[in-house]
């Protein structure tokens, strides 16, 4: 039995390596986000970042979100530390939802350049996640994802450890998945660029399901998806992937509700 949620609790601030404190406010401040834009389900679901390793040294330590909470109750301060394999770090009350931590670890594991992975179960995310031919290379910004995504088959609730090798052999080295029945997922080499992926992933399928339900879908050439893809920077590390745009996501979520911060 899970003791009762508590969201506020003290500022880890002047206990933490800075390096990990600034990983913990950019976390929180993404989950206040995801409530914003309404890609929550209750509790559940997932966004992790790695601990930079000048916080946590050779070890392989990453930040989860405290199970029995919704997201807009996420702070800097709540987030859980855990290790790969999901024992808490940080002296935290809150349990780790089994679930998140199988998906989560071992994309982190697995996938060298995986400092940040969402995971969302929006109703269009399921829905394009339900369909035979899943995503349709058809609008605007499946266009930008031409061979960036990846498809795993369902196999069940996701709390069996062996299913992690199947699942990383699906991804390869696409940043976009498709969770067959399930839902979508993506991983950056930072929690911006994971963010970018996830909301044009998350887009595209909306305006899938929008063309769907008016008739045939009109396909983008192979040619012209592929140029969409190259000439779309907002991906580019050396464009800053994405920050500019969770940045001004960020001030607005400001705006109404800051305390993530504590």
């Amino acid at each position: 039995m899970f003791p009762r949620p508590q969201p506020s609790v003290a500022s880890l601030e002047s206990r933490v390596h800075p390096d990990e404190w600034q990983a913990r406010l950019q976390l929180a401040a993404c989950y206040r986000v995801f409530a914003m834009l309404g890609w929550t389900e209750m509790i559940y679901n997932h966004i992790t970042v790695r601990v930079p390793e000048s916080a946590s040294g050779a070890d392989r330590h990453f930040l989860i979100n405290p199970f029995g909470l919704h997201y807009a109750e996420v702070t800097a301060s709540n987030l859980v530390k855990i290790d790969l394999q999901g024992n808490v770090l940080d002296g935290s009350a809150y349990k780790v939802n089994p679930a998140g931590f199988v998906v989560h670890a071992t994309v982190h594991t697995g996938i060298a350049h995986a400092h940040c992975v969402m995971h969302t179960h929006t109703t269009a995310g399921v829905a394009v996640a339900s369909l035979q031919s899943g995503l349709s290379q058809s609008n605007f910004y499946s266009a930008q994802l031409h061979d960036m995504v990846a498809y795993h088959n369902f196999e069940g609730i996701t709390i069996h450890p062996d299913e992690g090798p199947r699942m990383i052999a699906s991804i390869g080295n696409k940043p976009a998945v498709i969770l067959r029945n399930h839902g979508l997922l993506t991983w950056g080499q930072s929690l911006p660029q994971a963010f970018v992926i996830l909301w044009t992933l998350q887009r595209a399928c909306e305006i899938q399901l929008a063309t769907q339900s008016m008739g045939a879908p009109l396909p983008v050439p192979e040619a012209i998806a592929a140029r969409c893809t190259h000439d779309a920077l907002q991906f580019n590390p050396s464009l800053g992937a994405g920050e500019d745009v969770f940045e001004a996501m960020v001030r607005r979520m400001d705006v109404s509700d800051p305390g993530w911060r504590r």
